[in-house]
């Protein structure tokens, strides 16, 4: 009697995965090509170029690589795209009319009601031809370009609708002064001289100033105010370096009958610009306070600062327009400042906007003429001087503690006190900022009385 066979059946297993064909390949290697070039020329050839040829550029760049992808598949495969010409054309007839142009504000923020529902309308366009036109696999790649532009419309027109920085910070505290064809914001509180200006760091602005003014006007007269294209000013037409925001911080005190002498405390960069008003204008300046100040040698002294000034230099180059996707919104709940009142909220919708972002750039890309502006003041004298450093940054950031000590070496009449604070905390921070009004008061009494020193314990000698 036989024995049955036994017989196993086959495992099925999964198909591979087919191949990436051709169309597939020049699809993908067509839009990365668009990407590339974009991002080569915003990072690589014009980071210090404006905004509208920014732009400009990127979408010159995005368009070859539809006009390739429509070129390509036509010569290359068997299922020409010849209706990727038309996103090709749209992008090259927009970043062309903006590198002839060169708009700037608020002409940036108008063009989004165009753009906005544009590129919303090309996306869902673009969407229908690839779902109709490619296959599956081939859509891939269509795709995630097809979500960015939508998306990008999207929030741009979130971005539009809503109420511009000037608008959401709500009435200027202050008021506005002409200072030859454009208004600078200035607040002043408090009575007596010398008169204290106040001056912002890099990308700040007036409100930042709400745990510092009050207490300094207990004592005297001070001002705080917004550099052009900051907070409630106006945007200017000159490069904003260290001798033109001087030029306009002088004519805004005489335009607004500020009258001197005056002590100047500047926080960051602000402390810059105030050796460069010291220069410019010595009679007016009677005492300064440099609260964790950048200086005129910061770059050969301060060894990290080359490198994170190149890198910045480069990243800050799409901000503006990154922001005109709505993203400052998104971020605003994140880098609100905890000040007194409206204040971080006055900050917060100033910093996190389009134009906030594209005053802090064009400030960013012109700090080492600032900082050799600067340099032209190499003495001041016996004026009376207190530098605040924050042990952060000496901590973190090689020869911070050494630029420091240089700036204290200005006056012979110097006091220097490195806090256990980082570098905003003079501002924000309530212990900070009653460090940087109690310097600002001293400096304030040592004027007033011709012989005192600042001394070194934290009150006038």
């Amino acid at each position: 009697m036989s024995t049955p066979t036994r017989t196993t059946a086959p495992v099925p297993t999964a198909a591979p995965s087919p191949p990436i064909g051709p169309l597939a390949r020049v699809v993908a290697a067509s839009l990365f090509a668009g990407v590339a070039g974009a991002a080569a020329l915003t990072f690589g050839v014009l980071p210090d170029a404006s905004e509208a040829r920014i732009v400009g550029a990127a979408l010159l760049a995005f368009a070859a690589g539809w006009a390739m992808l429509a070129r390509l598949t036509a010569r290359r495969t068997t299922r020409p795209q010849r209706w990727a010409y038309v996103p090709a054309t749209v992008l090259a007839a927009t970043g062309a009319v903006l590198l002839a142009a060169n708009p700037g504000e608020p002409t940036m923020t108008r063009l989004a009601w165009g753009w906005a529902p544009a590129l919303v309308i090309l996306a869902m366009w673009v969407e229908r031809r690839t779902r109709r036109e490619l296959p599956g696999r081939s859509r891939l790649f269509v795709r995630p370009v097809t979500l960015v532009m939508l998306l990008a419309g999207l929030g741009g027109l979130t971005q539009v609708v809503m109420s511009p920085p000037r608008a959401a910070a709500g009435p200027a505290p202050g008021r506005l002064v002409d200072v030859g064809g454009y208004r600078l914001h200035l607040r002043c509180a408090g009575t007596g001289s010398p008169t204290v200006v106040l001056l912002n760091g890099l990308g700040e602005t007036s409100p930042q100033w709400a745990r510092v003014l009050p207490g300094v006007a207990a004592t005297t007269r001070v001002c705080a105010y917004d550099r052009a294209g900051q907070g409630w000013s106006d945007d200017s037409p000159h490069p904003a370096d260290a001798t033109n925001a001087a030029t306009d911080l002088h004519r805004l005190l005489t335009a607004a009958g500020e009258p001197g002498p005056y002590v100047l405390a500047g926080h960051s960069s602000g402390g810059v610009h105030a050796l460069t008003y010291t220069h410019l204008y010595p009679a007016e300046v009677a005492g300064m306070v440099l609260l964790d100040s950048a200086g005129p040698d910061q770059v050969e002294l301060v060894k990290p600062f080359n490198g994170e000034y190149q890198v910045m230099r480069r990243a800050l180059a799409p901000a503006p327009t990154l922001f005109r996707f709505g993203l400052g919104h998104l971020i605003r709940a994140l880098t609100t400042p905890a000040l007194p009142g409206d204040a971080g909220e006055q900050a917060a919708a100033f910093a996190n906007s389009p134009r906030g972002l594209a005053g802090l750039r064009a400030e960013q890309a012109l700090l080492p003429r600032a900082f050799r502006q600067a340099r032209a003041l190499t003495t001041l004298g016996a004026t009376p001087l207190v530098v605040l450093t924050a042990k952060d940054n000496v901590d973190h950031m090689q020869g911070w503690g050494t630029a420091q000590d240089r700036l204290a070496a200005l006056s012979t009449n110097s006091r220097h006190t490195v806090a256990d604070l980082d570098h905003v905390a003079f501002l924000h921070d309530p212990v900070g900022a009653g460090l940087s009004v109690t310097a600002i008061t001293d400096v304030v009494a040592a004027v007033r009385r011709p012989a005192a020193r600042v001394g070194t314990a934290g009150r006038p000698g």
